[in-house]
């Protein structure tokens, strides 16, 4: 390679933006919190390029991903029906009027989502997280949004998928994969009560759910998104609960989304800075590592390129279950997940 070559192939790279990615987890009504922080971001000037989500962190997710910006989501919020919407709320219902409401904004196949995105689900037969990024839209937000014993499962060639917050509550491991350089993620139920601190009443009805859910929430399934992520959000939402759709309690979580991202803002764009340094420093590497290949054996082409890049090829990821054991950072998270999703 010239220098001329070098020069401009060096100024092109240092120039590529980092890869940002956001993972949103799972938590019923208090996703309006995502609805906030995506306010923040957008005021920012932060641009995701890798988006994942579980339950309600899909749906917002793949709206992210189709285009719709934060205000044209709270537009949607808005047109919904509660009273139909509270209808549907039953022991083992069925999630199709859900898949059809959501068919009006988000029609056709995840891999057609101008941005990469993925929903995680989990599946009923083995409990494992089921990454679903092929096949309906509209079909694989339900399967990630059903929640047992209030929705029955959804078949998706040939199993039956439930809510993925039991197996992976915030997917930012599945976001890094996609191609993340700095993950972003958003746990609702970073304050969620501990069991002690409920009812005798409550406690009873959740084990009484309990013993009617065919999936059981797995050891990993919130710390393997705390490992993965650069920076967790962890809007405090402790007074409410993945039920409450009233007004007043909508507009709060969204204002303590809206806080938390402004709030942790300088940790996200530190942890952006760090990944472009980290970059610099392995494109300088790389620098003296190909200088001192061509003095050896005279071609750059000789190192397996072709035409004088690497040679690369990535085969699409598909549906994959993902509950293996992964390679850890060899530090811990920052901050470590409270209480349990929902």
């Amino acid at each position: 390679m010239g220098l001329l070559a070098k020069i401009k192939a060096f100024f092109t790279r240092a120039g590529r933006p980092v890869v940002l990615g956001l993972a949103l987890g799972s938590g019923g009504a208090k996703g309006m919190a995502h609805l906030g922080a995506l306010k923040a971001f957008e005021e920012e000037g932060l641009v995701f390029s890798v988006v994942t989500g579980t339950s309600i962190g899909s749906i917002v997710g793949a709206l992210l991903a189709k285009g719709y910006s934060w205000a044209d989501m709270t537009g949607i919020v808005d047109s919904i029906n509660k009273k139909e919407f509270s209808k549907n709320l039953r022991p083992f219902a069925d999630m199709s009027p859900f898949e059809s409401f959501l068919e009006g904004y988000l029609e056709g196949d995840i891999s057609a989502l101008p941005l990469p995105f993925a929903a995680c689900a989990t599946d009923g037969a083995t409990n494992a997280c089921v990454v679903l990024r092929e096949g309906k839209i509209a079909r694989a937000l339900t399967a990630s949004a059903a929640i047992p014993p209030f929705f029955r499962g959804v078949d998706w060639n040939g199993r039956k998928l439930y809510d993925g917050a039991f197996s992976n509550a915030i997917p930012a491991d599945v976001c890094r994969e996609l191609g993340a350089q700095v993950v972003v993620g958003i746990d609702l139920s970073a304050f969620a009560r501990a069991e002690e601190e409920k009812g005798r009443l409550e406690r009873l009805l959740g084990s009484a759910i309990g013993a009617f859910t065919p999936v059981r929430t797995l050891p990993d399934a919130k710390t393997r998104g705390y490992e993965a992520a650069d920076v967790m959000l962890r809007p405090d939402l402790y007074d409410f609960k993945a039920t409450n759709i009233s007004r007043t309690a909508m507009d709060a979580m969204f204002e303590i989304g809206y806080r938390e991202a402004k709030e942790r803002m300088p940790e996200i764009r530190a942890a952006i800075a760090a990944a472009r340094k980290s970059r610099r420093s392995k494109k300088k590497s790389s620098t003296h590592s190909d200088k001192s290949m061509e003095d050896k054996s005279g071609s750059f082409g000789a190192v397996g390129s072709v035409n004088g890049s690497p040679d690369v090829r990535k085969e699409k990821p598909k549906e994959t279950d993902t509950n293996k054991t992964r390679a850890k950072k060899g530090k811990k998270p920052k901050n470590e997940p409270e209480g349990t999703s929902e």
